[in-house]
């Protein structure tokens, strides 16, 4: 029986890339000569720390635009409020979205069954796993689930005939 699974991955490297080019980028800027502004990776979480409150939404934009560069999703990242840190300065936790949770899984069930496809979907952990008979079904979910616009990016690995 066809399937294929659904999952969101982000890749670190990619992300790890982005970050050396925004420091990069930082050092050798006018405006950000003097201060410490630094990005830091630690699992799936960035932490962005800033002199002022406009030198952070600098750092924001850099880093979107190096990761868009490097092709990463930036639906896939949730940046957190900003929070005053020690001596006087501004730091924000970025999360890395790794996986789709359970109520997006659901949503994505509930408009496969609305759509009433032939196929079946199952949630295992953080991927969400699509059988059918024909892969022309398959491919229906695929394009449906495209349409759907959500915001964390999916991709579709694992087709199996």
């Amino acid at each position: 029986m066809p399937s294929f699974d659904v999952v969101s991955r982000t890749e670190h490297a990619e992300v790890d890339n982005a970050i050396h080019g925004v420091m990069r980028e930082i050092e050798t800027r006018y405006d950000f000569k003097g201060s410490h502004c630094t990005i830091e990776r630690t699992d799936d979480v960035l932490l962005l720390r800033a002199d002022d409150d406009m030198k952070l939404r600098q750092m924001q934009e850099l880093l979107k635009g190096y990761l868009a560069r490097r092709k990463v999703a930036g639906g896939a990242f949730d940046f957190q409020k900003a929070e005053t840190a020690s001596g006087n300065t501004l730091k924000q936790n970025v999360v890395i979205k790794q996986g789709i949770e359970r109520e997006l899984a659901q949503q994505i069930i509930k408009a496969i069954k609305d759509a009433k496809l032939k196929v079946q979907a199952a949630i295992h952990g953080p991927e969400l796993r699509i059988s059918g008979k024909k892969r022309d079904d398959l491919q229906e979910a695929i394009a449906l689930i495209r349409g759907l616009g959500l915001q964390q990016p999916l991709q579709y690995v694992n087709f199996r005939d």
